[in-house]
């Protein structure tokens, strides 16, 4: 069973930044691609930006490249996403997910994702 608690949310200001983390129980953490997720009011979730086992392979939304960047830990057991030039439409819930343990899956595919977290809500004002 693995656990992951998001935190770093908030009311941020268009063009400002926020940087979101997600920890991670088990010793596992290393052993799994992992995905940030978010879904706003009434529209359905959306895949974010993903980051491989290693850390070294990344994919991002293209609405979200050259603003948002992920990046991992192992040693820490937490996955980051840092959110630079926010927009109004970056307003959501914003989820980490674990892929299945030692699997490699496209990272958009939110069913190959095994675990989720709680979420933390993100509101940028115009």
């Amino acid at each position: 069973q693995v656990q992951l608690v998001e935190s770093g949310g908030g009311l941020v200001q268009a063009g400002g930044s926020l940087r979101l983390s997600c920890a991670a129980s088990g010793p596992t953490f290393s052993t799994r691609n992992m995905g940030w997720f978010r879904q706003a009011p009434g529209r359905e979730r959306e895949y974010v930006v993903g980051i491989s086992r290693s850390g070294v392979n990344t994919v991002q939304l293209d609405s979200v490249k050259g603003r948002f960047t992920i990046s991992r830990d192992n040693a820490k057991n937490t996955v980051y996403l840092q959110m630079d030039s926010l927009k109004p439409e970056d307003t959501a819930v914003y989820y980490c997910a674990a892929q299945k343990s030692n699997y490699s899956s496209a990272y958009y595919y939110a069913p190959a994702y095994e675990y989720w977290g709680q979420g933390t809500q993100v509101t940028v004002s115009s």
